[in-house]
């Protein structure tokens, strides 16, 4: 049993998990230890999350439903699954570039953000700027989840800010070349 559901390979994802932390060992700066991200199966069709490759920064999402999405429609796909991620992180749900490049679908609220006390179903709020209908089908990686540590934050009133370079230049201000 893999998370409350039977799995043929369980110690597959373990291993897996161990084998990238024992790379990241060899690179200043990274974790040693895996960030461990408790995976809920809602649907028969859901899958865990995964890595197309053992150096991908995000894991896959997969569809749990079929769905034509017409040109200049969104719709909130269904992944079929919901995530513990522990305190201190964020889920960060990332368009996959194959998708955006190749048929104009991306995901609207780039990155969306999963807190960590959220328990409900993932979906990915997509979008096709594509000008053919774009058919999401079933197990289709349509998305990447990201999980990055969140630093602690105060806020605090100020009556001035320091200076910087930047100052008070916004949207342009740096010029398009």
């Amino acid at each position: 049993m893999l998370l409350g559901r039977q799995v043929e390979k369980p110690q597959v994802y373990v291993q897996e998990a161990m084998e990238f932390c024992s790379q990241a060992r060899k690179v200043k700066g990274m974790r040693e230890e895996p960030v461990i991200i408790g995976v809920k199966l809602l649907s028969p069709d859901a899958q865990v999350p995964r890595l197309a490759k053992q150096e991908d920064a995000a894991f896959d999402l997969f569809s749990v439903v079929d769905y034509v999405l017409e040109p200049g429609a969104r719709y909130a796909v269904p992944t079929g699954i919901s995530v513990e991620i522990p305190r201190g992180f964020e889920g960060q749900v990332r368009p996959r570039s194959g998708l955006t490049l190749e048929h104009g679908v991306t995901v609207l609220n780039t990155p969306g953000t999963i807190d960590s006390g959220y328990r409900g179903e993932i979906k990915t709020i997509m979008i096709n700027h594509g000008k053919e209908p774009f058919k999401i089908t079933k197990g289709m990686r349509i998305s990447q989840l990201a999980i990055r540590a969140v630093p602690k934050a105060l806020f605090e009133a100020v009556d001035e800010l320091n200076e910087s370079d930047r100052g008070e230049g916004g949207f342009g201000s740096t010029g398009v070349d």
